[in-house]
């Protein structure tokens, strides 16, 4: 299963700034465990940003966007999209096997 979060911002960048080191400290948590693949900005920036979850059911990954900093701090909030992946490109197929 993966998940697709896209993150929004519900204030200006200027208003999120100063939540940006705990939010990227957060990254850098579910980076290092695992279940976070790919994190970004949007472009423009102004959007908020995308990440793309693995190996966590849906209950679970809205625990993990619900204590972001930027969301924790109300300057931000996600749109979570689970899907199952139907085809997948033979370099990824490791990566997404169930259980890593």
């Amino acid at each position: 299963m993966l998940h697709l979060l896209q993150l929004r911002y519900t204030a200006t960048e200027q208003e999120a700034a100063p939540h940006v080191p705990g939010h990227v400290a957060y990254l850098e948590r579910h980076h290092c465990a695992g279940t976070f693949l790919v994190s970004g900005q949007t472009v423009p920036t102004r959007d908020g940003g995308a990440i793309i979850a693995r190996g966590v059911d849906r209950g679970t990954i809205e625990e993990i966007t619900a204590q972001d900093p930027f969301v924790t701090n109300g300057v931000a909030t996600y749109t979570i999209t689970t899907i199952t992946p139907g085809r997948v490109h033979p370099t990824l197929v490791d990566i997404l096997k169930p259980g890593r």
